[in-house]
């Protein structure tokens, strides 16, 4: 019997542009996945159909995926097939090679079918959840799609992708995009295929089959919002996960139109607290708790359908324009919600973790020497990076701000995108010249570390004040100063550092009470202990 498990509403259409990495020889254009899958054991059988445009003459083509290893995962390719024509490949070192049949063209798309089967070693999590029930859960960040699907691994080849899963008939099924059909099948198993027509990146093409709980949350302006949970936490994570509910507005009229047909919340086995997958957001079995306390959490992982799904970043160095927004959008939504001083208290825990990352680690934001991607997921790709965006705010101004965010996700929507764009992007909105801003807070490594001082001197009323830059980079800023005096009066005043020593004298008829530097928490600097 087939059924439809969504009724949804196409609200709005956009064309989407696909994008490839650098040098590359192929752009993938539409992957098909045929899974089957078994509680007998944690083989999986897979055909592959994939779609490549030639973006030069080439005679083979390069595909990841894992080799089978000693400890018997990885996976074995069967046969590799064009047009039902047999093709000569090799697999080695987790790269498929595959021998056209006859030379490739530029601009021609060539589709190729691959039959495999294997043991995932990774990204396809096969385990017990806390409940003891089996489950398969995709999780491919930053590149471990290729241990159980053949693709071009990396954030800068998106392409369509559809899977269509065959697993034993308790299971249901969650993917991205929209179920297209659902049928029962002899010997107790069940085909379900999902199909998304939008461009995504591997690393957020996923499937997860479980036992749920599944509820239909309510639609968001013709998005369409659910939440899977486990069927023990149907309760509290239908209570949880419902918040999407009330997240999905703000970045819709503050950032632009959801890229995806529906949004699904998935209580999961992935490694992380939370995983982007478009329209399939993944999340930790401990993120159900009854409580709404994972408020921060949905909203980070939220944040990025917009950042790192739809604008995603273009190599893995430029991590922050997915890391950083989110961390930053999940900031300012609780500006909005919750007030001033909530955002503040953020912006401090923010900071302390980037001063306690600096003191081991002395990298740049934008760091290109990283090869082991999981080194990326830092304070520098989270919290500095939002607070960059926090300071690029203060300078332009809201308006111009949200201008620029506004114009760079329009036009980077589908596409990738490098810290150079972002900046392009907000120097034509505001037309500044932002190359120091980026350069010293995102190319170079640390922060301000600054030694303050200050004397009144009675007898002419003035006020000596004494900031040293302690770091090795100089960084030039503003920097804000209350003054406190009688009767707790306050007078703020803003400097601008630009050398490793300022002296400031300000006239001040009487004494301060105290100084509170960056009492808006407005600027990422240490405060030198004297």
């Amino acid at each position: 019997m087939k059924k439809s498990l969504w009724f949804f509403v196409t609200c709005l259409c956009l064309a989407r542009l696909h994008a490839q990495r650098p040098h590359a020889t192929v752009d993938a254009q539409q992957y098909s996945y045929e899974l089957e899958l078994s509680d007998d054991n944690d083989l999986i059988k897979g055909k592959a159909t994939l779609s490549f445009t030639l973006l030069k003459e080439v005679k083979d083509i390069t595909i990841d995926l894992v080799s089978p290893k000693n400890t018997g995962k990885g996976m074995t390719v069967l046969g590799v097939k064009e047009q039902d024509r047999a093709l000569s490949f090799t697999h080695t070192n987790d790269q498929l090679n595959i021998q056209l049949s006859t030379p490739g063209k530029t601009g021609e798309t060539r589709t190729f079918e691959i039959t495999y089967e294997g043991i995932p070693a990774d990204g396809l999590i096969i385990s017990n959840n806390k409940y003891k029930s089996r489950g398969f859960f995709g999780d491919n960040w930053p590149n471990r799609a290729r241990n159980w699907i053949p693709c071009i691994d990396h954030p800068a080849d998106k392409a369509a992708v559809e899977f269509i899963v065959t697993a034993p008939g308790h299971y249901q099924v969650v993917s991205n995009g929209v179920q297209v059909e659902e049928t029962t099948l002899p010997d107790n198993k069940k085909l379900t295929h999902y199909k998304e027509t939008v461009p995504i990146s591997t690393k957020i093409m996923v499937i997860g089959v479980a036992d749920f709980a599944v509820q239909y949350a309510g639609d968001v302006q013709c998005i369409p919002v659910y939440s899977w949970v486990y069927p023990e936490n149907r309760d509290k994570g239908f209570y949880d996960y419902a918040q999407a509910t009330e997240i999905l507005p703000y970045f819709l009229q503050q950032v632009g139109p959801f890229g995806f047909r529906k949004l699904a919340n998935v209580q999961s086995k992935t490694i992380f607290g939370g995983m982007e997958n478009a329209g399939a957001i993944f999340y930790s079995e401990g993120s159900v708790t009854g409580t709404r306390k994972s408020e921060s959490l949905l909203t980070h992982e939220i944040a990025h359908q917009w950042f790192g799904d739809m604008a995603t970043e273009a190599g893995w160095s430029h991590l922050w324009l997915s890391e950083g927004f989110a961390t930053y959008m999940t900031n300012l939504y609780f500006e909005h919600k919750y007030g001033q001083d909530t955002a503040q208290k953020m912006r401090r825990q923010d900071r302390a973790q980037v001063i306690a990352f600096n003191k081991t680690q002395h990298r740049p934001v934008v760091d290109t020497t990283v090869t082991n991607y999981m080194e990326l997921l830092n304070a520098n790709s989270y919290q500095k990076g939002s607070w960059v965006l926090h300071m690029l705010r203060k300078q332009l101004g809201d308006s111009t701000f949200w201008k620029g965010i506004r114009t760079y996700y329009s036009r980077f929507s589908g596409k990738n995108a490098s810290t150079g764009d972002l900046r392009q992007v907000m120097e034509e909105v505001s037309g500044q010249d932002l190359n120091l801003f980026f350069t010293q807070w995102l190319y170079r490594p640390g922060l301000p570390r600054l030694g303050t001082r200050w004397q009144y001197d009675a007898a002419r009323h003035e006020l000596k004040i004494s900031i040293t830059q302690q770091q090795e980079n100089i960084f030039r800023f503003p920097l804000d100063m209350a003054v406190y005096g009688k009767d707790n009066q306050v007078i703020i005043k803003t400097l601008y550092l630009k050398d490793k020593q300022t002296n400031l004298v300000i006239p001040a008829d009487n004494p301060p009470q105290k100084i509170v530097w960056d009492p808006g928490v407005n600027l990422l600097f240490e405060e030198s202990t004297p």
